[in-house]
């Protein structure tokens, strides 16, 4: 059952979508998480000629914004702005600590943003590392965030506003995991990726906190294909990289590549 807000998002994709058709120009959303985008792209299917794309700065970005194509742009929306940097509706906010400044973790900056009375819908992904963070924003408020984001935790910052092609995209770190299951259906894969029982795995499909390629899964008979990129929120996510084989049993016999 949608709630309130679920149905305040998708009115407001629903006027983005008629600005892209009526005005003829390309348009975006602010920022979705994952349930979001699945909520979203549900909605988008049912829109006959609706042309659209997700995009969050960067391949792997798991906040993105929805982007609404006029038919003059023939491209995905990653490699249009490659191409057309000044239209791109993000930007990236570079954050340095200061000499004897301690670290921070993500929710150290998320607080300062915050602090500032900005929604959480105006910020992408936050990618931190020991000497700062790279945080995607949207170009409307890069100015402010560059004005008055002057300290997070007790460390004080500087901050650079830069294009989203400068971004220095953490190296995930990652362990091959090779485990056999019953079946490919999605609980057994989700159990075996992230080390729980395959009730606990069951329940968290059930309860909304996995996702296929991006789209919430909310069925564990589903089958899980090779390629098939899985996040368990709250536990983090995985790649299905093989399944073929059998063991003794019967059992398929799978390789998982799961991100540390």
């Amino acid at each position: 059952m949608e709630s309130k807000e679920d149905k305040l998002l998708l009115a407001q994709i629903e006027d983005k979508i008629r600005q892209c058709s009526d005005k003829y120009m390309m348009t975006n959303s602010l920022f979705l998480d994952m349930r979001q985008r699945s909520l979203t792209e549900a909605m988008l299917r049912t829109k006959k000629g609706a042309r659209y794309g997700f995009y969050g700065g960067y391949g792997d970005a798991e906040r993105v914004i929805a982007v609404f194509l006029p038919d003059y742009i023939d491209a995905e929306p990653i490699d249009y702005f490659h191409e057309n940097p000044e239209e791109n509706p993000l930007t990236l906010i570079r954050v340095s600590l200061k000499k004897g400044s301690p670290s921070l973790s993500h929710r150290d900056y998320l607080g300062s943003i915050m602090g500032l009375g900005l929604k959480r819908e105006m910020t992408g992904d936050i990618l931190v590392r020991e000497s700062g963070a790279d945080i995607i924003v949207l170009k409307e408020i890069a100015g402010f965030l560059a004005s008055n984001m002057q300290k997070a935790g007790r460390a004080a910052l500087d901050i650079k506003e830069l294009p989203v092609s400068e971004l220095i995209a953490p190296e995930a770190k990652r362990r091959e995991i090779t485990e056999s299951v019953a079946s490919l259906r999605l609980d057994n894969v989700i159990s075996a990726a992230f080390g729980i029982a395959r009730s606990k795995a069951s329940e968290a499909v059930g309860s909304g906190l996995v996702f296929i390629n991006g789209i919430e899964a909310l069925k564990n008979e589903r089958q899980v294909k090779e390629g098939d990129k899985l996040v368990l929120r709250g536990k983090g996510k995985a790649v299905l990289k093989k399944a073929g084989g059998a063991t003794r049993k019967g059992r398929i016999i799978i390789t998982i590549e799961r991100y540390l």
